[in-house]
């Protein structure tokens, strides 16, 4: 089926009226646009990445860079990217890509619906192939749940459908968006052990907020479900919550860094900072024969 034979089918299956559409956005990419009364957001197909996410009122939550590409089979830079079954490079293959394959593949939508709140939840399927499997050859399944409403809330459920166990990396990649990075900070992580990826992974421990003057990218081990971004150029904080997460990934590439990569544009890396719920190094999950596990992230914003 061609993406714009995809779109209106699933315009006819799936749409919810002033609420819930489908388009292509460009050549091969199609995007799901969602209306509440709360909030509007937008998600990929491709990858069931959330894109945009803004609550009536506010800035929005979820950056989403200028100069994003819109290509199957290529990460999009900004939203909320999954990153599944590993986080960062893969354990004994180096060609196979770093944060997994589910950012970059198709996945299906199995249902949409308007909850009773008016909230809109929409579920989605990784869609398996020759490739996937050729990585990831465990007898697996994952589902993308998204709620949007007056806060934006992104489950992620592997289940083991195999006879053996597994190990499990992932992480929810969201990009958030603050006036300044230079003036925000990250709160409640302190006092949690972190391997610093910029210090050549040496172990440290957090001491106070989180604040920004460089280049960050850090795992934070045995984290508590909580972290507040503080964001005095929009008088705002954004609040984190989350279950079956281990760890919390803080990133920005900074200047250097970031105008390498071709989809930051000048001084994107300004406006962003990504605090990652996650189970990354040695807080990978095991997950049994039969089981499910749920990750879960919901993203609040409050203004000061």
């Amino acid at each position: 089926m061609n993406t714009a034979n995809q779109a209106a089918d699933l315009n006819r299956r799936f749409a919810i009226a002033d609420c819930l559409s489908f388009e292509e956005i460009a050549d091969g990419f199609v995007v799901a646009r969602i209306s509440t009364h709360d909030a509007t957001a937008s998600i990929a197909l491709q990858g069931a990445h959330v894109m945009t996410y803004q609550p009536v009122g506010h800035a929005p939550v979820i950056w989403l860079s200028k100069f994003a590409k819109f290509s199957p089979g290529k990460s999009i830079r900004g939203g909320v990217p999954v990153c599944w079954p590993w986080f960062g490079p893969h354990g004994q293959n180096p060609q196979f890509p770093g944060h997994g394959f589910a950012r970059t593949v198709p996945w299906a939508l199995v249902d949409a619906s308007l909850l009773p709140d008016h909230r809109v939840r929409l579920e989605f399927e990784l869609v398996q192939s020759d490739t996937t499997r050729a990585q990831w050859p465990a007898l697996s399944t994952v589902r993308n749940i998204i709620t949007v409403g007056p806060e934006l809330e992104v489950e992620l459920a592997t289940s083991n459908l195999g006879s053996t166990a597994f190990e499990l990396g992932q992480a929810l990649h969201t990009y958030f968006e603050v006036g300044d990075i230079r003036r925000a900070t990250v709160l409640g992580l302190e006092h949690c052990d972190y391997i610093d990826k910029f210090d050549g992974g040496a172990r440290k421990v957090q001491e106070g907020a989180v604040s920004f003057s460089q280049e960050t990218e850090r795992i934070y081990l045995g984290t508590h479900g909580y972290c507040e971004i503080r964001d005095p150029a929009l008088a705002r904080s954004i609040v984190i919550t989350s279950t079956g997460s281990r760890s919390t990934v803080v990133w920005n590439p900074w200047s250097e860094k970031a105008g390498k990569m071709g989809d930051f544009g000048p001084d994107g890396h300004l406006a962003m900072v990504c605090v990652e719920t996650a189970n990354a190094a040695e807080d990978v999950i095991t997950l049994a024969p039969g089981a499910t596990h749920r990750m879960a992230a919901q993203y609040r914003s409050i203004k000061h």
